[in-house]
């Protein structure tokens, strides 16, 4: 989701977000993940605040099937267990518990931490190549970021 967000170079492959919100990829989209992507695009990469808000909301504005609406105490203590037992952030054991709640085995994500988690086979949407080259940006942005506080 945070590919989607700012200029990089995984953003114009990111239109796996748009085809899962299309239906035209069997995938979903937690809305909590929206949430996550905000808050690591403005807070972390200091993208600005209003853009990242206009991305994000036309997502949630598509009122698509594919956006996963739940957060049950159920999944939210789910999450905590997953979060707890393998290390991993307490959103990607959001993802873990959604995919084992729906009997999915795949996750598609970039965060390799998730790969802990035996229970889910993580995929990358995106090809290597392109991916180590946004992780390269990333490390510049924030390096960037970090000398201009």
């Amino acid at each position: 989701m945070v590919p989607c967000c700012f200029d990089n170079p995984l953003k114009e492959l990111a239109n796996f977000v748009a085809e899962a919100l299309s239906q035209k990829r069997r995938a979903i989209v937690p809305a909590t993940s929206v949430i996550g992507a905000y808050h690591i695009t403005t807070r972390y990469l200091r993208t600005p605040r209003l853009a990242v808000k206009k991305i994000l909301e036309g997502m949630l504005r598509t009122r698509s099937p594919g956006i996963f609406p739940e957060v049950s105490p159920e999944l939210a203590e789910d999450a905590l267990n997953y979060s707890a037992v393998y290390g991993i952030e307490s959103w990607d054991g959001y993802l873990v518990a959604v995919a084992r709640m729906l009997g999915v085995r795949e996750i598609y994500s970039i965060d390799e931490e998730l790969s802990k988690v035996k229970e889910v086979l993580v995929k990358s949407p995106f090809p290597k190549d392109k991916l180590e080259e946004y992780h390269r940006y990333l490390g510049a942005k924030r390096r960037n970021v970090h000398r201009r506080n």
